[in-house]
């Protein structure tokens, strides 16, 4: 029986976990696993995110600066003294507006993704600054809070949302017929697009559901750090990128699963944590993320070639 490279990635997260409880003091503290555990779920949806743009062989690197534009939103609507759920649905509206400008330039005019995105990100960013120049807003009523930094019977509640929005991601991307289109359109787009499947809005509603992914984080970390600033999660940006691949999804597009991203989350959390607790700088921690990302990267390339070749021999002559 094949394991599939999801389980194998979740293997080594229980043991890489194993690992660290061994060798790393204070690693299974209480205190240092109750933090992962509230830092954990700012990384994990934004991978969710990004995850499904990759699926469709694209990418979103504005992701974190949607999310800092909407909570910059939410922020400045919470300080003027707006109810909270009316300053969540600016903050959600505003997300969905970057995704719409993103998803339409995409789609409709087909520019492609790393120019977008990489214009976008300077765009939401510029406007960040002219707002708040460059300045974080804080000061949120004491309920906002509630949403970072409590717990439902011990367990962080930004964990069980993380649960919940890992969930509906797995049933939207493998349930609906959206998420089967997504999967198509990423293995051959023209063969999508002559299936009679409109790629132009599959494609736009991949962007739109980034950026609720973006305001979900941006939720989190608002209500976490009770701050909002032009870079808020921007260290996110690439470790998004990086922990998509490492969960196994391809960067041509066209396969990637949910609890890949889960346990790839994970096993960066427990990496990021780990070398913390030893004292590595993080500039360090930076290099070997990137050096991770680079071996994943290629094995999943020389995996590609060899699943190839065996396909070729299979064929009768």
């Amino acid at each position: 029986m094949k394991i599939s490279k999801e389980w194998i990635l979740g293997l080594i997260f229980l043991g890489l976990f194993a690992v660290m409880a061994v060798f790393v003091r204070g690693f299974i503290d209480p205190y240092n696993l109750n933090s992962m555990l509230f830092q954990l779920p700012e990384l994990g949806i934004l991978s969710l995110g990004m995850m499904a743009v990759i699926l469709t062989a694209g990418i979103d690197l504005s992701i974190t600066f949607v999310a800092a534009l909407s909570g910059v939103a939410m922020a400045y609507c919470m300080v003027e003294g707006m109810p909270i759920y009316a300053a969540l649905a600016v903050g959600l509206v505003v997300a969905l507006l970057c995704g719409l400008i993103n998803g339409f330039f995409v789609s409709i005019v087909g520019v492609s993704p790393i120019l977008v995105t990489l214009g976008t990100m300077t765009l939401f960013k510029g406007i960040i600054l002219l707002v708040t120049k460059g300045n974080s807003v804080s000061g949120f009523p004491d309920s906002y809070s509630v949403i970072g930094n409590n717990d439902i019977l011990g367990i962080p509640l930004p964990i069980i949302i993380f649960a919940v929005v890992a969930l509906a991601a797995w049933y939207m991307l493998n349930k609906t017929v959206w998420g089967r289109s997504v999967y198509m359109a990423g293995n051959n787009p023209v063969a999508t697009l002559f299936s009679g499947i409109n790629t132009k809005r599959v494609i736009m509603y991949v962007y739109l559901f980034s950026a609720l992914m973006a305001f979900i984080a941006a939720v989190i970390m608002t209500s976490r750090y009770n701050s909002a600033k032009v870079d808020l999660g921007s260290s996110y940006q690439l470790q998004s990128i990086a922990v998509a691949v490492l969960g196994g999804t391809s960067i041509s597009g066209g396969y990637g699963k949910v609890i890949g991203v889960i346990f790839g989350a994970g096993i960066f959390q427990i990496l990021s944590s780990g070398l913390n607790l030893l004292g590595v700088p993080g500039m360090v921690i930076n290099i070997l993320i990137g050096v991770v990302l680079i071996a994943v990267l290629i094995v999943n390339y020389f995996s590609a070639k060899r699943g190839q070749k065996k396909l070729k021999t299979a064929k009768p002559a």
